[in-house]
């Protein structure tokens, strides 16, 4: 079984994002034995933003790195993906690697009765930080947003682990993580459901 992790945080070790998708990723590690996990770091290593060129595939390299990000993507049987909210919505590098994974032909197909995934049988983790409370709020773009990518893609099973209000005070930053900690997904729930 493979795993794929994102972390799309610009802020290190001080990132929230960055720490609840290493424990979840810890914990399926824990659980399912033989995990081959890739990690890609998309502010340490981003994907380019598309471009023309990118479309006309002239750059050699970018044309084989954006081929491994959509093979990476393509193997995984579980995508954990750290995802601080930015402005409302994700970071623009996130954006990026969305773009390269979300291709026509690839992960989603036109048809007459309209478009269909082709990335099924995944199942998607995100662990979101958000400074201040948006769940279930008009100012969310960022849980809609990916929710209606991936289940373009043909991936309904999106779960968050969501650390809220964190630029409150130090103390509803702790309670958030710990909260969040506390409501980390198994791997056996998933499988218990399925049997």
């Amino acid at each position: 079984m493979k795993l794929l992790h994102l972390d799309a945080s610009v802020l290190g070790d001080n990132s929230v994002s960055r720490q609840l998708s290493a424990a979840v990723v810890a914990r399926f590690t824990g659980q399912i034995d033989g995990l081959q996990v890739d990690y890609r770091d998309l502010d340490a290593n981003p994907v380019p933003h598309l471009r023309s060129s990118s479309l006309a595939r002239t750059d050699a390299a970018e044309a084989t790195d954006a081929e491994q990000v959509m093979q990476q993507f393509l193997d995984a049987d579980i995508v954990v993906i750290g995802a601080p909210m930015y402005n409302f919505s994700i970071p623009s590098t996130l954006k990026a690697w969305i773009d390269r994974v979300a291709v026509a032909g690839r992960t989603f197909k036109y048809t007459e009765n309209g478009p269909v995934g082709l990335a099924s049988g995944k199942r998607v983790i995100i662990a979101s930080s958000r400074g201040g409370i948006y769940t279930d709020s008009p100012a969310d773009f960022q849980e809609p947003f990916l929710r209606q990518v991936f289940a373009f893609m043909g991936i309904n099973e999106v779960e968050f682990v969501r650390a809220e209000g964190i630029a409150y005070s130090p103390q509803h930053r702790e309670d958030a993580i710990a909260g969040a900690l506390a409501a980390l997904p198994s791997h056996e729930v998933v499988e218990a459901v399925a049997a």
